[in-house]
């Protein structure tokens, strides 16, 4: 990666990711690509959970670290969090992989079933199959967008769907570092993007329509080296007629900067 320019589009673990990218020998270009805004109310929590005890759920599916504890800190401030473990207790706590599970246990709630690597909606689902789920309610605590793909394919199994937003994404406030990555990308300035979230992929292309670079973008991607965290940010590339020059296996952080490592000192 020596001297090797490499665009990060991560925001929360953006510095950590230029860390790595610096020890080796790479300069990073940080340019976040996404924003968590906070998109809970605890109004909607309280009512959640008083319906919910009169008709409690078969399942309760949580997808994100960050919204868990989101979930946890508004039920606190309701004096519900009581209310809300006897609920989980009652029900198949489901986790898409291992980070809600961290705030689950601090908090002394058991978990059921466990997503499988790579901990996309495939492996929800699959760790969900002998759950009967026919006429039953299932609540999915919703991350950065709704999960069309499994709220689907859960009402296809007959189940209720009752989502718990807890925070949504958007574009940065400051979008000034990512019209400077896409002048970079025109000139050939970079040597590789590294994507960690279908989500900066959808936020990148937005933007680059929004300034009639689209086009223009693309292009420039499909001459430099993009490298995906996982199938879920590929499938999003590829959606986007963008190539997928690598895939990290298994979908982390730390083997997205060694294959990106490995594949520009070649």
């Amino acid at each position: 990666m020596q001297g090797k320019k490499v665009a990060i589009l991560e925001t929360r673990l953006g510095q950590q990711m230029a860390d790595l990218v610096a020890r080796r020998g790479g300069a990073a270009v940080h340019a976040p690509a996404l924003a968590e805004v906070p998109d809970l109310d605890p109004a909607y929590i309280g009512s959640l959970i008083a319906d919910l005890q009169r008709r409690p759920p078969k399942a309760v599916i949580f997808q994100t670290g960050v919204g868990t504890q989101a979930l946890f800190k508004a039920s606190d401030a309701l004096g519900l969090s009581e209310a809300l473990g006897a609920l989980l207790a009652r029900s198949t706590v489901v986790v898409r992989g291992p980070k809600p599970a961290g705030p689950l246990r601090t908090r002394g709630i058991r978990i059921d079933l466990q997503a499988a690597e790579p901990f996309t909606t495939t492996e929800i689902l699959a760790a969900l199959a002998a759950v009967p789920l026919a006429g039953e309610r299932v609540v999915v605590q919703r991350y950065g967008v709704t999960n069309v793909e499994l709220d689907d394919a859960l009402k296809r199994r007959g189940a209720e769907i009752a989502e718990i937003p807890t925070y949504r994404w958007s574009l940065p406030s400051d979008t000034a570092p990512l019209t400077g990555l896409m002048d970079a990308l025109d000139r050939g300035g970079i040597d590789a993007v590294a994507v960690t979230n279908a989500a900066q992929v959808y936020n990148l292309f937005a933007f680059a329509e929004q300034n009639g670079r689209a086009d223009a973008l693309r292009r420039a991607l499909n001459g430099t080296l993009v490298a995906s965290i996982g199938p879920v940010a590929s499938a999003a590339l590829r959606k986007h007629g963008v190539t997928v020059g690598l895939e990290a296996s298994p979908p982390k952080l730390g083997p997205l900067i060694t294959a990106l490592d490995e594949a520009l000192s070649r």
